[in-house]
């Protein structure tokens, strides 16, 4: 396949659908297993938008395992490779990902798959920032969070000792892409479908 960024890789977040395990805050206004729909609803957006357009490879990252039928689906179904998440909290994770991506690639951008705001252009955008002059491509969310970053050289002082239920996130990240003057550039800002309100605003899409 011909890429338009053939040294990027887009690496993509996601957990098993399992009902009771994922969007667990959208219960008990939905069910555990309407919600697992909903992840899986989500997911499948998210691999259309990265794998539509040829941009670049893409990586699902899964959890628990691979070997799960639905990630084995989503195989199928888009051009992407399939992926462990390595063990540890989400910023480990996240950094050993970025770290396995730079070894085939020189521009990395890693994202979650509940993030319906964001678009092609963004994805383009965050691309050609890091195939020019920027070090680092953030997509800030407005629960305080980042729904997409994106780095060539990964930073590990960039996942370690962050609070990441909270809404501090975005903050200290900015605080220690200062700190390592690193050349940052801001795409939109998205918002996720968290909680059931999100979910309503997700519905309003359509």
């Amino acid at each position: 396949m011909t890429f338009l960024y053939p040294k990027a890789v887009i690496q993509v977040f996601c957990k098993a659908p399992i009902p009771g395990q994922v969007k667990t805050r959208l219960t008990p206004d939905l069910s555990a297993d309407q919600a697992a729909q909903v992840h899986i609803e989500l997911t499948r957006r998210t691999l259309k938008l990265v794998t539509q357009s040829s941009l670049c490879p893409v990586q699902l990252l899964c959890s628990p395992k691979t070997s799960h039928p639905f990630f084995k689906k989503m195989e199928k179904s888009y051009a992407l490779s399939l992926l462990p998440q390595s063990s540890g909290d989400l910023g480990q994770r996240m950094y050993t990902s970025l770290i396995s991506g730079s070894r085939n690639y020189e521009h990395i951008i890693l994202l979650g798959c509940d993030c319906p705001s964001l678009t092609k252009d963004d994805l383009v955008n965050a691309l050609n920032a890091l195939a020019t002059n920027y070090d680092v491509v953030l997509a800030p969310a407005e629960d305080g969070g980042y729904c997409l970053i994106g780095m060539n050289k990964p930073q590990a002082d960039l996942f370690n000792n962050i609070d990441w239920g909270s809404n501090k996130v975005l903050d200290k990240t900015r605080k220690i892409i200062l700190e390592l003057k690193s050349n940052c550039l801001e795409l939109n800002t998205q918002w996720d479908v968290d909680n059931y309100s999100d979910y309503l605003r997700y519905l309003d899409l359509f």
